[in-house]
C-alpha cells in the first residue's frame, strides 16, 4: 500500500479524476503522492494527457473519447478508479524527499526587495537577521502552480511566517521571491501577486524553450544564497 493515510478518488470534472491523501501540508504525504506521480509517468494509462501532483491530491486529465473506449462497458470514472486504486496497492519505490538539491542566489537589497524592511520591522528582526532565518534552511518544492514554473516551498521558519498582502500587487518582476505563510516562492515571470517580497533571484524559472521548461520540480529541495545588487546585476555574464 503507497499511502500512508486514508484518501479518497473522486471525479473532478467531465475529463478529470483526482485522488487526494489528507488535507494538509505534509512531507510524508506529498513523498507518496510525488512517488504515484512518477509511477504513473513511466506507466502512462492509455488516455491519459497530464498527471498533475498537488500538495497531497494528483489529478489525471484525460481523453474521454479514448479513455470509454478502453473502459468499456464501465463508466470511465470507474474504470481510472480501479487502476488507480491497483496502482496504490503495488509496490512503488517512494520518491526519494530530496530528488534534487538546488541552490538559488537571491539578492535582498531593498531596492529590488521592496517588503523586506517591512517584514524584518514586523517581526522585530534586523534585515541582515530576516536574510539569515531565509537562507539557514531547505525548502522542499511541494508543487508546482499558480503560474507555469511557480514552486511552492516549505517551510518557512516561524519567525518569519507573514500572511500575504491584503491587496495584492498588480505587477511583480520575475524572479521576485516572496513569503506567503508558512511558504516561499519566486515569481517565474512577470504577473499580479499578494506574496511578500523579500528578494529578487537572477535565475529563469520557466522557460519554454527547454525540453524541461520549469527550473524547479517537486520534491526538489532548495536552498537559497545571499548575492549583492552587483552580483545579481552581472549574473550570468562572462
Amino acid at each position: 500500500m503507497l499511502f500512508s493515510s486514508p484518501y479518497r478518488i473522486y471525479s473532478s470534472g467531465d475529463h478529470s479524476i483526482t485522488i487526494e491523501a489528507g488535507n494538509q501540508i505534509d512531507t510524508k504525504i506529498n513523498q507518496e503522492i510525488i512517488s504515484l506521480f512518477h509511477d504513473l509517468s513511466a506507466n502512462r494509462i492509455r488516455g491519459v494527457k497530464d498527471i498533475i501532483p498537488a500538495f497531497q491530491s494528483l489529478t489525471l486529465i484525460y481523453d474521454i473519447t479514448i479513455c470509454k473506449k478502453e473502459a468499456g462497458n464501465q463508466s470511465v470514472f470507474t474504470f481510472l478508479s480501479a487502476l488507480l486504486e491497483l496502482r496504490i496497492k503495488q509496490p512503488i519505490a517512494i520518491a526519494n524527499a530530496a530528488s534534487r538539491r538546488i541552490n538559488i542566489p537571491v539578492c535582498y537589497d531593498s531596492s529590488i526587495a521592496p517588503d523586506i524592511a517591512l517584514l524584518a520591522e514586523l517581526h522585530t528582526l534586523s534585515i541582515e537577521e530576516l536574510i539569515e532565518i531565509h537562507t539557514g534552511k531547505e525548502y522542499r518544492v511541494y508543487m508546482i502552480g499558480f503560474l507555469p514554473g511557480f514552486a511552492y516551498m516549505g517551510t518557512v521558519d516561524q519567525r518569519i511566517v507573514t500572511a500575504r498582502k491584503s491587496v495584492p500587487r498588480t505587477f511583480v518582476p520575475a524572479g521576485s521571491v516572496g513569503i506567503a505563510g508558512e511558504q516561499t516562492g519566486i515569481y517565474p515571470f512577470g504577473s499580479a501577486g499578494g506574496w511578500q517580497l523579500i528578494g529578487r533571484t537572477p535565475i529563469t524559472m520557466f522557460d519554454p524553450k527547454n525540453e524541461i521548461p520549469c527550473y524547479l520540480q517537486p520534491g526538489d529541495e532548495v536552498r537559497f544564497f545571499s548575492i549583492t545588487l552587483s552580483e545579481y546585476k552581472n549574473w550570468g555574464q562572462s
